[in-house]
């Protein structure tokens, strides 16, 4: 018998991912969830091999598929139609494994395609000889006869895992093929041709706004519901078909869904989808949320509170109601009661008001630049204290990149705002069900996958966090952590101590600032003149391990621990003169 992924087999360096993408297929006469499931352990196996086999790729914060896929390298290396498949492998895997919905057999088979297609992209680039081929789907088995349960969906998912190598292992042992297939990939690249072959453009872009449906809890004809007639259209029949609704429990609209073809800008479909919103508000007296998309990129417009902004997908039905919620009942922000016992400074008040104001007029992004010591932290709990009473925020997210800021700031807002819910992801001992949350990044992208809330669902959806708080905002953290930021749709809040003038300029446009001009500063020399901080005095003193060098035998045991990870076998000591030579630039003069 004939498989699609056969041709894998005439080079033997794809034999770590060739057979897994040769079973997934098989799979399909097993049963449609398990193709799901062995389709994403393909692509992970070959998104590894990619990583361990070229030398522009190095391994993010966690070696996990979501974190590899979202890393900003990969995603400029590869062809910019394959990242949405990508997603949706991984998607429907995860589908497979966690929920009880059905898996179809065109899910299934639209998983291998999109499996294909990247695995012909890795041929495209690292193969001696390239062939191009086209997926054939006649060729495919079908029996869904044999079903599997959940639990043993979950126990096989569990099960292809256990054995795997860690990527950093195998990066070390490919380090002079890294080089090479770098430069091969580049050469191939100019010197061939790669076409994602695309199929029905209608059913490709129902499956994957379908499947992202499915994903967040809405059920086809019961509180989801497709090509909606409505009246009141600027048209010459005065009637339109919304392509998806979303209800509330008590029958009222709270989203509608306008879909357009995924090589066509989703905002086309902008004007179009208002028009239908007005229907629907004449209709029902609610005027819903408004999202358009092309399968691929997804556009949300609560045009009664905000322009429109892109976001990472679809949302929940709590989510939604939400928001209708808020926009009916929030209160204004313009210069707001501030606690003293929070905040009494002067300059911490401004930043407060600044902050405040810019949310009120419709900013979703703000940046305080405030000298170490000056109170950030004191500051940030009256802007969250604010929000809460003002009814902007219900749950809020606190990050920061070391385990002691996080352990810090919990303790100061459990110490100022005694009576809010308080959880340390790092802990696992705090309700990560609680009203603000704090993490470090490499936790929360793990506990957007993993953490459940107690029905079971996955509970840190997209919309769960109203405000994010970004302890020391620089751009470093947005490189690495994209990821986060591009999957959370709350109000974000970056803190810094670093000067304004010496903010890259990356920074700002985050934060979708004008370069030099945060939200609020309140910079060193400011707080010495107010003396609230005094000017900083230089100590002359000596380093041990400059002087003397790092000695294992001297090391405490997590010392040695991390010395023996860190240098290779045989290493016992390294001098100081090593040392400075290594940390310092030599000599110019």
């Amino acid at each position: 018998m004939c498989f699609n992924f056969e041709f894998l087999k005439k080079e033997e360096k794809y034999s770590s991912f060739s057979q897994a993408c040769i079973e997934a297929e098989k799979s399909l006469v097993v049963s449609y969830a398990t193709t799901a499931i062995l389709s994403r352990r393909a692509l992970e196996l070959s998104v590894k091999w990619l990583y361990s086999f070229d030398e522009e790729l190095t391994v993010p914060y966690d070696d996990k598929l979501s974190a590899l896929i979202h890393d900003f390298k990969f995603k400029s290396i590869i062809d910019s139609q394959l990242f949405p498949m990508l997603k949706f492998i991984q998607k429907l895997g995860n589908k497979a494994v966690h929920s009880s919905t059905p898996i179809t057999r065109e899910q299934a088979v639209l998983s291998l395609r999109n499996l294909f297609e990247f695995i012909s992209w890795i041929d495209y680039c690292y193969s001696d000889e390239f062939n191009e081929v086209s997926f054939d789907e006649s060729i495919l088995g079908d029996n869904q006869n044999q079903k599997k349960s959940r639990k043993e969906l979950e126990d096989l998912y569990q099960r292809l895992g256990e054995k795997d190598k860690k990527l950093e292992e195998i990066i070390k042992e490919n380090q002079q093929l890294r080089k090479q297939n770098a430069e091969k990939r580049e050469k191939n690249r100019r010197n061939r041709d790669f076409n994602v072959d695309e199929i029905s453009e209608f059913k490709t872009r129902k499956m994957y706004i379908d499947l992202e449906l499915e994903l967040n809890n809405w059920v086809f004809g019961n509180d989801c519901l497709e090509e909606v007639e409505v009246s009141g259209m600027p048209n010459s029949t005065g009637k339109g078909y919304i392509d998806y609704v979303l209800y509330s429990d008590d029958g009222k609209p709270l989203a509608l869904v306008e879909a357009k073809k995924t090589s066509v800008d989703p905002k086309i479909g902008q004007v179009q989808a208002e028009n239908y919103a007005n229907c629907l508000e004449k209709q029902y007296g609610v005027r819903p949320i408004i999202f358009y998309t092309n399968g691929f990129e997804y556009y949300l417009w609560d045009d009664k509170a905000y322009p429109e902004r892109m976001v990472s997908g679809l949302y929940t039905k709590e989510e939604l109601e939400w928001m209708i919620f808020k926009r009916q009942h929030k209160q204004s922000l313009k210069n707001p009661e501030i606690k003293d016992e929070i905040t009494n400074r002067p300059y911490q008040k401004m930043a407060i008001n600044a902050v405040c104001d810019a949310v009120d007029r419709g900013n979703r992004k703000a940046l305080l630049v405030m000298a170490t010591g000056s109170g950030k932290t004191r500051t940030a709990i009256s802007i969250v204290e604010i929000l809460i009473r003002k009814g902007w925020v219900k749950n809020a997210l606190f990050l920061a990149d070391r385990t002691a800021l996080v352990k810090q700031a919990k303790k100061n807002f459990g110490y100022l705002l005694p009576e809010l819910s308080l959880c340390n992801l790092l802990d696992g001992k705090d309700n990560p069900g609680s009203r603000m949350v704090f993490s470090t990044y490499p936790t929360m992208m793990n506990a957007i996958d993993d953490v459940k809330s107690n029905s079971g669902e996955k509970l840190y959806t997209r919309g769960h966090f109203d405000l994010i708080i970004i302890d020391e905002s620089h751009r470093s953290i947005y490189k690495k952590y994209q990821a986060i930021f591009n999957y959370f749709d709350g109000i974000l809040l970056g803190l810094t101590a670093t000067p304004r003038d010496d903010i890259d300029k990356n920074t700002y446009e985050i934060f979708e600032l004008e370069n030099n001009v945060p939200t609020y500063a309140y910079e060193l020399d400011e707080a010495i003149d107010d003396e609230y901080l005094v000017p900083y005095h230089t100590i002359e003193t000596k380093m041990k391990f400059m002087e003397k060098g790092v000695h294992y035998d001297d090391l405490s045991e997590k010392e040695k621990e991390e010395f023996e990870e860190t240098f290779e076998d045989g290493v016992r000591e390294i001098s100081g003169e090593e040392l400075n030579s290594f940390l310092f630039n030599s000599d110019t003069r």
